[in-house]
């Protein structure tokens, strides 16, 4: 009878314990601005209870196609970290916005230009038509930080507003366009079915932040142990991206409710891309990505010309994560 009473005692108090560290979770809200491969990173820690590890009930959620209605959420405190594009976030606090960028996942551009097979180089884009997702999206600002590399102005070329990758790809095949930026994973479909890759992002020295985690300098100041602490269960599942493409691959899948061969094959392609090119251990952002989203926002807001890189980005989360030896230790096992 004692041992029962015993037992049922300790099985209470384990109970208890584990309702404290329920109730001990702090809440935050992370907004995607797209749902694609390259959240990878979040889904993972998500996924994987690296956020609960840290102490973190994290919530994340697709706040719509495009950085706008994310970067409004983050603003509005409806969410209070954001994955999105750097050039929002640098366009919002040249104008007095409050977003700082905290860690750069992808800080240069994830596109391929891909032609058609009588394109061999630069110079036969002149007079051509090339696809873009829309005027002043990344496909379009890609495209206009290479024309100057190639001798050429936006006067050269006919720029055609396609709408997403996909209907870049159709586009090619009925001969609407003769080359297209595209990002992944339709670029690698474009591959497949025969088209040139002209130009390969990853190859070039042109920094761009394709893919940033953000919040507010508000936040920061009332919670910066909470940002702390999702950085590391960030930086975290960054490591086991790297050294778990497979079961990371897995993941993703569920949460883009893929099926089929080719898109899973695209999948693991996508994510041995970003993990062997663009995920660096840590994601610091890169100053030199700064400088190219001011350099290209120089023409509609003058602000951009004498602003200081620094000021759109606060580093100091990662420097501390980094000096604690957690990344050491994360590639050590």
């Amino acid at each position: 009878m004692r041992l029962r009473v015993t037992f049922a005692f300790f099985v209470l108090l384990g109970c208890a314990a584990n309702m404290r560290m329920a109730q001990a979770q702090d809440k935050v809200r992370l907004g995607l601005s797209s749902a694609t491969a390259m959240n990878t990173t979040n889904w993972v820690a998500e996924e994987r209870g690296l956020f609960r590890k840290y102490g973190l009930d994290a919530e994340v959620i697709i706040t719509g196609q495009g950085g706008v209605p994310g970067l409004g959420a983050l603003l509005a405190g409806d969410i209070q970290l954001l994955s999105g594009s750097g050039d929002l976030m640098i366009a919002s606090a040249l104008r007095g916005g409050d977003s700082v960028m905290i860690a750069g996942m992808v800080n240069k551009g994830l596109q391929r230009i891909l032609v058609r097979h009588d394109i061999k180089t630069p110079a036969d884009l002149k007079g051509k038509r090339i696809g873009v997702t829309r005027i002043g999206a990344i496909s379009h600002v890609v495209l206009l930080m290479m024309l100057p590399r190639w001798k050429m102005s936006a006067n050269d070329i006919q720029v055609v507003q396609a709408g997403s990758s996909p209907n870049m790809l159709a586009s090619l095949e009925k001969g609407g366009i003769d080359a297209a930026i595209m990002s992944i994973p339709t670029m690698f479909v474009a591959e497949d079915r025969g088209y040139r890759v002209l130009l390969d992002m990853a190859d070039t020295d042109i920094y761009y932040l394709h893919s940033i985690l953000g919040t507010t300098r508000t936040y920061i100041k009332n919670n910066r142990d909470k940002v702390l602490r999702f950085l590391k269960a960030i930086t975290e599942g960054l490591a086991y991206v790297k050294q778990h493409r497979k079961e990371s691959a897995d993941i993703v899948k569920k949460k883009l409710r893929i099926s089929g061969a080719e898109q899973e094959r695209n999948l693991e392609r996508s994510i041995e891309l970003l993990s062997t090119k663009y995920y660096e251990q840590i994601p610091y952002i890169s100053q030199r990505g700064v400088e190219t989203i001011l350099s290209h926002l120089e023409k509609e807001n003058p602000k951009a010309k004498s602003a200081d890189p620094k000021s759109f980005y606060d580093d100091s989360f990662l420097r501390e994560i980094e000096a604690s030896g957690l990344v050491k230790s994360l590639y050590q096992k």
